[in-house]
């Protein structure tokens, strides 16, 4: 069985922030990320190579084993319905807060708020522990324009600086998770290719360890 080890990240930020991560551990592209419009990048290590792909679709690609390893933020993960894939290590980069927001000045209480996000499970579990009912209306996007428009009366969604919400003049209610990247491996992968991947996962935790 090769050792090959193929590595899905996301696209963006992640990818962005990734990329330094992984040459701290000699892991290095052979193109250039910047320029190169290849989905699958070769590197410096004839066993690991790199996907780049959607956020979304990276536990899809670990889960199948179509990718031994992968790195997605925390709200891809709890929103991803699935358990074919460990989550042995919390990378700390792309952090951020999914909060539940909403206009400022209004009456944050209401019966059955109406709630625009693309995160539906997530919100859907997170009103389920307090059980209350809420109305959830599934957005890609601009999440701030649903409660200005009417559409909405709250968002969940994803918060960086808190400028957005405030630009638009939302602000935020309640925290629902604080958000960063985390290394996930698909659990066949796990047994079978153990010490290739157990290696890598002690070389990256070191260096987050370093790090911190």
């Amino acid at each position: 069985m090769s050792d090959k080890i193929t590595i899905a990240v996301s696209k963006g930020r992640i990818f962005d922030e990734a990329l330094p991560l992984l040459a701290k551990i000699d892991v290095i592209p052979k193109d250039d990320p910047q320029n190169s419009r290849k989905l699958i990048l070769e590197t410096n290590k004839n066993n690991v190579q790199i996907l780049v792909i959607r956020a979304t679709d990276v536990p899809t690609y670990v889960e199948r084993g179509a990718a031994e390893l992968g790195i997605a933020g925390k709200d891809v993960l709890l929103e991803y319905q699935g358990d074919g894939f460990y989550e042995p290590i919390d990378l700390g980069i792309a952090k951020c807060k999914m909060m539940l927001a909403g206009l400022k000045g209004v009456k944050k209480e209401i019966t059955r708020p109406r709630i625009a996000t693309k995160y539906t499970n997530i919100t859907q579990n997170y009103f389920s522990n307090f059980g209350k009912q809420v109305e959830i209306i599934k957005l890609y996007g601009s999440m701030e324009l649903a409660p200005i428009l009417g559409l909405a009366d709250q968002i969940v969604d994803l918060v960086d600086t808190g400028k957005t919400l405030e630009a638009n003049g939302l602000v935020p209610y309640e925290r629902i998770a604080d958000i960063s990247s985390r290394l996930i491996v698909n659990k066949a992968s796990m047994k079978l290719k153990s010490t290739a991947i157990k290696s890598f996962i002690e070389k990256l935790s070191d260096v987050i360890e370093v790090a911190e």
